[in-house]
Parts: C-alpha cells; sequence; structure tokens
C-alpha cells in the first residue's frame, strides 16, 4: 500500500498483513495532529520502504522523547522507526489505498479533549498499555 504526504514530495510503501489502527487522545497527539486524536498503526520495519522524498523529512523530538517527523514543505506528519525497536509508526491518513482497517485501540482517553467523543470501537486505555500488549491488540484479527 502506497502512502504519501500533503504535496506528494514524501512517498513510502507499506506491505505485508496490515496491523488494526489505534487512536491517541493525548495533548502531544493533539498538538502535533491539530485534530481529537491521532490515528496510527505500526508495522515492522521490513514492511516499510521510502520511495521517495526522504531529504524533506524534518524530526521534531521533545527532552521527553516524544518524536514527531514532518515534510518540511507541507508539514504532514511522517512515519518514523520506533526507538531502539524493528517497526515503523504510520499515520494512516497518508494511506492511499481503501484498505479495510479498523481501530482497534483508543489511548489516554483518560487525558482526552473535553469535547472529544471516542468511538465505540476498540479498547479504551485511560493512558496507554505497554508496547507489546498494544501490537497484540493491533495484531489480532488484522487485514491482509
Amino acid at each position: 500500500m502506497r502512502g504519501k504526504c500533503l504535496c506528494g514530495e514524501v512517498e513510502f510503501v507499506v506491505s505485508g498483513t496490515l496491523p488494526n489502527i489505534y487512536q491517541c487522545h493525548c495533548s502531544l497527539c493533539r498538538k502535533a495532529t491539530g485534530s481529537v486524536a491521532n490515528a496510527a498503526l505500526i508495522v515492522p520495519s521490513e514492511h516499510f520502504q521510502w520511495v521517495c522524498g526522504e531529504e524533506r523529512i524534518t524530526s521534531y523530538v521533545k527532552d521527553t522523547g516524544y518524536r514527531s517527523d514532518f515534510c518540511s514543505k507541507c508539514g504532514s506528519p511522517l512515519p518514523n522507526p520506533l526507538d531502539g525497536r524493528a517497526e515503523h509508526w504510520i499515520p494512516v491518513g497518508l494511506l492511499e489505498d481503501n484498505a479495510s482497517l479498523k481501530i482497534a485501540a483508543h489511548l489516554h482517553v483518560g487525558s482526552k479533549a473535553s469535547w472529544d467523543a471516542v468511538g465505540s470501537s476498540g479498547v479504551q486505555y485511560q493512558e496507554a498499555p505497554d508496547l507489546e500488549s498494544l501490537l497484540k491488540v493491533l495484531r489480532q484479527n488484522a487485514n491482509t
């Protein structure tokens, strides 16, 4: 499946079985997306490949380790490798195809915005589970 940023300068391909989506409702993700939550999936790095535009990627890393990669031309959030792991975080809004993806988890619902109405699909976590537990939930009944 192909993905690209708003201006089309940065493109990537994701292959293999796609896991389900999670949405994070924390204040950092709201600020990074300008929306109610981010929607993302996590894939093994061997299933991720840049097609073009890597030179356009700019990163912002907070002292806490929170990382945001984005296109230096249009500002779209971009995939990035998970620190110390062989996996990539992918913002699903960048994907070109209409895959049958579903939301399997909502993170940080305990700190969601007052105007956020969290959907009924998916497991809701007050904070974030450990990554292994989250990956297990996202891979259950994953799409091919």
